[in-house]
C-alpha cells in the first residue's frame, strides 16, 4: 500500500515542499530511505522504528521504501521523522490515509515517540501557506512560532500517538501565543562622556542606516559607543520582524515571538569567512544575515582575517550574499548597519608620542584593512581620549532623545523612498540618488570640488550624498545644503578646506 505525506525542507531561507511517499509491499523485512537524503535523514530509520513501536503501534515486518520527492532536492535535518512515521502508519492501515491531504507535518521523533522541535518552523509554515495545505503539525514548543503565519491552522502535538489521533479527527490543542522577547537592560548614551563627534556619527548612522568605523586608542569608549547604537535605532516594522524571526529560526535561535528591537551581533575576530557571511557544505546564514535589519559589530577590526573582511565587501554593497557550493546556491539578506572599531596601530596610541610602533609596524597595521572595504564605510570617526573634565560633566544626550530624532528622520525617508525598494538612505541606489537626493547648487559645487581633488571615489561620492541626505533629514531640510555636504565629508574623515576655498 502507498501513502503520501507533505512536509518541507529548507534551502537557504526558502521552504520547499517535499512529498514523503511510503510504499509497503511483500518481501524480506527492509527499510530504505531514498531521495538525496543526508546522514540525519538516513538515521531516521532507527528513530522511526523505535518511536512507532514505543508508541504502541506495530512496525510492519515487510519491505518498506520511503521516497522523498523531488529526488533532485537535497534533504537535510531530522524534520522528516514525523512524516516518515505517519506515512508508514498510513500505508500499513494504522492511521487514516485520507486525512493526510489536510495536514503537513514537520518534527523530529525521539525513540519514545515524543516530538522534538526542529529549526525553521516559521519558514515551514510560510511554505504551507504558499502551497495551500490547510494545516501544519509541529512540536508543541514551535507552535507559537509557526502561528505567526496567517492563514495556516497550526496543531501543536507532543507525541506520535497524538499526531495519529489528530488524523483520526481529534481537535488540536489551542496554540499558546508566544510573547515578544522582553527587552533587556539596553545601554544608554547617557553613560557616555565627551565624544561629541562620535555621538553625532552614531546618530547619523542610526538615522540613515550608514556603516561607521570608530577609531581611537584603547579605553577611549569605542566598544561602549557601539553597544549603545541599538538603543537609538527605530523599532522593527512587522514585516522586518517576521524576516528577522525566520532567519533566526532557521539557525535555531528562537526569539520567542516577534522581536521589537533590532538584532545586534558581535562575532569574535577569530570567525571564519563562512561564519561571517554564510556558508557550509549545505549553506546556512552567517552573522551578517543574523544581523539583518540590525547592527553587525566588528570589534578589533584589524584582528579579523583578511579573507573574512574581504568577504564582506559585496554583502555591504548589495545587501545580500550569494553562497555557492558546487552546483547549489543560496542567497541570504545582509542589510546591516556595520559598526567597526579599531585601534590606529598595533599598540593603539598612534600618532601620539606614546606610540611604540615602528614604521614597518604602522604600514603592516594599515594593510590589514583594504581600501575597497574602507570605501564602503560611510562614516569614519575618531574617538579620542576624553579629558578629566569630560568625565565629570553631566551626560550630553540620552538614547531616548536621540531615538526620537532618528524615528522622525526615518519617517521622512520612508515617505520619500516609497516605491523604490529602499528602506533608508543607506540603501538608496545610484539610479535614484539624482531624483531623490534634492541637492541645491552650492551643495553640488562643494561635492564636485571634493571629487575633483581626488578626495572621493565614485562610490564614495554616492555615499557622501546619502550621508548628506540623512543629515538634512535630521535637520528637517527638504534639500541638501552646502553645510550638510561639508559635514558628511568631515564625518568621512576627508579634508574640506579645499572645498571651502572653492
Amino acid at each position: 500500500m502507498l501513502a503520501r505525506v507533505t512536509t518541507f525542507t529548507i534551502d537557504g531561507l526558502r521552504p520547499h515542499r517535499v512529498a514523503v511517499e511510503v510504499d509497503i509491499h511483500a518481501g524480506l523485512p527492509a527499510f530504505r530511505i531514498v531521495g538525496l537524503a543526508d546522514a540525519a535523514v538516513r538515521e531516521a530509520r532507527e528513530r522511526v522504528r523505535a518511536a512507532v513501536q514505543n508508541s504502541g503501534f506495530e512496525f510492519p515486518q515487510r519491505r518498506i521504501t520511503a521516497n522523498l520527492a523531488p529526488a533532485h532536492l537535497r534533504k537535510v535535518g531530522p524534520g522528516f521523522d514525523l512524516a516518515i512515521a505517519v506515512g508508514i502508519l498510513a500505508a500499513s492501515g494504522q492511521a487514516p490515509a485520507a486525512a493526510l491531504e489536510r495536514w503537513a507535518v514537520h518534527a523530529e521523533l525521539s525513540l519514545g515517540g515524543e516530538l522534538r522541535p526542529c529549526h525553521g518552523s516559521l519558514a515551514v509554515a510560510e511554505g504551507v501557506a504558499r502551497v495551500g495545505v490547510p494545516g501544519l503539525v509541529v512540536a508543541t514548543e514551535r507552535a507559537g512560532e509557526a502561528a505567526l503565519v496567517e492563514g495556516v491552522r497550526i496543531a501543536p502535538v507532543a507525541s506520535l500517538r497524538e499526531a495519529v489521533e489528530l488524523l483520526e479527527g481529534a481537535e488540536p490543542a489551542a496554540v499558546v501565543a508566544r510573547p515578544a522577547p522582553e527587552l533587556g537592560d539596553v545601554p544608554d548614551l547617557a553613560d557616555v562622556r565627551g565624544q561629541p563627534t562620535a555621538l553625532l556619527g552614531l546618530e547619523v548612522a542610526a538615522a540613515g542606516g550608514h556603516n561607521v568605523l570608530l577609531e581611537g586608542p584603547p579605553g577611549s569608549g569605542k566598544t561602549m559607543l557601539a553597544r549603545r547604537l541599538p538603543g537609538i535605532l527605530p523599532p522593527l516594522t512587522p514585516p522586518e520582524a517576521l524576516e528577522v524571526t525566520r532567519i533566526h529560526s532557521i539557525r535555531g535561535l528562537h526569539l520567542g515571538g516577534l522581536p521589537v528591537e533590532r538584532p545586534f551581533r558581535a562575532p569574535h575576530h577569530t570567525i571564519s569567512a563562512s561564519g561571517l557571511v554564510g556558508g557550509g557544505s549545505f549553506p546556512v546564514p552567517g552573522e551578517a544575515s543574523l544581523a539583518h535589519h540590525g547592527v553587525l559589530f566588528l570589534d578589533e577590526l584589524s584582528e579579523f582575517s583578511r579573507s573574512a573582511l574581504e568577504a564582506l565587501r559585496a554583502p555591504l554593497e548589495d545587501g545580500r550574499v550569494a553562497v555557492v557550493r558546487g552546483q547549489h546556491a543560496a542567497v541570504f539578506p545582509t542589510a546591516v548597519t556595520l559598526v567597526a572599531a579599531t585601534n590606529p596601530c598595533a599598540c593603539g596610541f598612534a600618532p601620539t608620542s606614546r606610540c611604540t610602533c615602528s614604521e614597518a609596524d604602522l604600514a603592516r597595521h594599515q594593510r590589514r584593512l583594504s581600501g575597497p572595504l574602507l570605501d564602503r564605510i560611510d562614516l569614519r570617526v575618531d574617538v579620542g581620549r576624553p579629558s578629566a573634565r569630560d568625565l565629570r560633566d553631566p551626560p550630553a544626550v540620552t538614547s531616548r532623545a536621540v531615538r526620537e530624532r532618528v524615528v522622525v528622520a526615518r519617517a521622512r525617508q520612508t515617505a520619500r523612498l516609497a516605491g523604490t525598494g529602499a528602506t533608508c538612505n543607506a540603501r538608496l541606489t545610484a539610479r535614484h540618488i539624482g531624483d531623490l537626493a534634492r541637492m541645491d547648487d552650492a551643495a553640488q559645487r562643494a561635492l564636485d570640488a571634493a571629487y575633483e581633488r581626488d578626495a572621493l571615489s565614485a562610490r564614495g561620492r554616492h555615499r557622501v550624498v546619502r550621508v548628506a541626505r540623512t543629515i538634512a533629514d535630521l535637520a528637517g531640510a527638504e534639500r541638501i545644503e552646502r553645510g550638510h555636504v561639508l559635514q558628511a565629508l568631515t564625518l568621512r574623515q576627508r579634508s574640506v578646506h579645499d572645498v571651502e576655498a572653492a
